[in-house]
């Protein structure tokens, strides 16, 4: 008998299960209590946690100053944020105010300890050019916003399961906590304010959207509540937790609106300064532009190559930007300065040969005077090598002549052999040479022929002390 197939209704229902048993967060999901200690564990920073921290910031100073995206890598990896902005998440889903505030008296000592201590370091860098790894933290959009959040939901939801993943340093690598504090660290040493409130900015949105995203999967999952015995203290605390919610989230809200509209701001912005002055009838290169967007009244600087634009020209593209339907931007200043004129133009391509001379000349001189120290170096390592070779030379006995001496001496005589010798005294630390004498003899002499043996030797090397060694 043929089976009979599923209704519409049943198999809706079969992939409704399916999906939802795909997309179960409980599967594989740590006991309320193990995670909620989990958390509150990494929230304090004391001892070997605080000096972490203190070391990450130095090693993501480093890294911003020598613009090396691995070595804040590196340091982002090591960081301990993370602990004390999903602590504060986790006591507002599951109403622990001492959990809230302890979170964040945590997360400001970790935020002082870390601007002073990037701001010490740059003070004292002599390196005090922005990178683009700094200015990179200046000014944040949408994306950062988006990254914040969605970080923060795997960062919550990895800490959740029973097995921890690499998802939560590797959440703490793409929200970058550890550069926008380097960045006002870097602008509080160098009193570059922009850079510093750019920075703390930055922070701030990356912890507030973490935070939210840790109460919204707190929610989700059902965590348990704090239980009150007095349900006066209960209602007042869930009164707080709603207005501290309120609190995080409208400010999160403003922000990623201001976010969003500075990012639409600007890329129509770059969108017509490409279609319109790079490609379009201008044809002329950019070259730098300032964008300055504020909701009441934004700032659009451009620098064209080229002679001054007329303004006639200036108000048709400023008339563009308001009314084309690609751009229709408001509230806003447009400034086009040209390049240099002519004169100023001939007067900077004589600068520049100039410089190009007088680089040429100095690079001359530096190099000349390298290869005179080089020659200097080597000369001086000839005379040494020369003055060792000599005093070799001068301990080379005539062992032959020597040799038929002695055996006139002694006829039992076999062998000889006659060195100068380095002698290190281990108690006085000194040093100084010894003459050294192996003879052979197939029979040994008596005392006073080796006394007299010894004396020849002396002669013959001229040295005061003698070691002679009888086989």
């Amino acid at each position: 008998m043929s089976r009979k197939a599923p209704t519409p209704a049943v198999l809706l229902r079969m992939i409704r299960v399916f999906f939802q048993d795909l997309f179960n967060l409980n599967l594989d999901k740590a006991a309320d209590h193990e995670t909620i200690e989990y958390i509150r564990k990494n929230v304090v920073f004391r001892g070997a946690n605080l000096w972490i921290l203190i070391f990450a910031i130095m090693v993501a100073s480093i890294g911003l100053n020598k613009n090396s995206a691995a070595v804040i890598i590196g340091a982002m990896l090591i960081s301990p944020l993370m602990g004390p902005i999903m602590g504060v998440g986790l006591g507002m889903g599951i109403n622990d105010i001492p959990l809230i505030l302890k979170s964040a008296k945590n997360l400001a000592i970790a935020v002082l300890i870390s601007i002073v201590t990037s701001a010490l370091y740059f003070a004292l860098s002599p390196l005090n050019d922005a990178q683009s790894e700094l200015l990179s933290r200046k000014s944040p959009d949408i994306f950062d916003v988006l990254i914040a959040f969605f970080g923060g939901l795997a960062g919550i939801v990895a800490g959740s399961r029973q097995e921890k993943s690499n998802a939560i340093p590797g959440v703490a690598i793409a929200t970058a906590l550890m550069p926008p504090l380097c960045t006002a660290g870097f602008g509080l040493g160098t009193l570059q304010f922009d850079y510093f409130w750019g920075g703390f900015y930055l922070f701030f949105i990356n912890g507030v959207f973490i935070s939210l995203a840790t109460w919204i999967i707190v929610r989700f999952l059902n965590y348990p509540h704090v239980e009150f015995i007095d349900p006066k203290r209960e209602r007042r605390t869930k009164q707080l937790i709603f207005v501290l919610t309120l609190i995080t989230i409208i400010p999160s809200a403003i922000t990623a609106i201001h976010v969003v509209q500075e990012s639409i701001f600007k890329n129509k912005v770059n969108q017509f300064v490409d279609n319109e002055i790079r490609n379009g009838m201008m044809k002329r290169s950019v070259i730098s532009r300032d964008i300055y967007y504020t909701r009441d009244s934004s700032h659009i600087t451009l620098f064209l190559s080229g002679n001054p634009i007329p303004t006639a020209t200036i108000q048709a593209l400023d008339q563009r930007l308001r009314e084309d339907k690609d751009y229709v931007l408001k509230n806003f200043t447009l400034e086009i300065h040209p390049e240099a004129g002519k004169q100023d133009t001939v007067n900077y391509a004589n600068m520049i040969r100039e410089m190009g001379t007088k680089l040429q000349t100095e690079f001359f001189q530096t190099t000349m005077q390298r290869n005179q120290e080089e020659i200097e170096q080597k000369e001086s390592q000839i005379r040494t090598l020369e003055q060792q070779l000599q005093s070799y030379s001068s301990h080379r006995y005539p062992l032959d002549q020597i040799a038929r001496q002695l055996r006139e001496m002694d006829p039992h005589l076999k062998t000889i052999s006659l060195a100068r010798l380095p002698n290190f005294a281990v108690d006085s630390s000194r040093t100084d040479s010894i003459t050294v004498a192996m003879v052979q003899f197939d029979r040994k002499p008596n005392a006073a022929k080796l006394t007299e043996i010894k004396s020849f030797l002396a002669g013959w090397t001229r040295s005061t002390e003698i070691r002679l060694i009888v086989n």
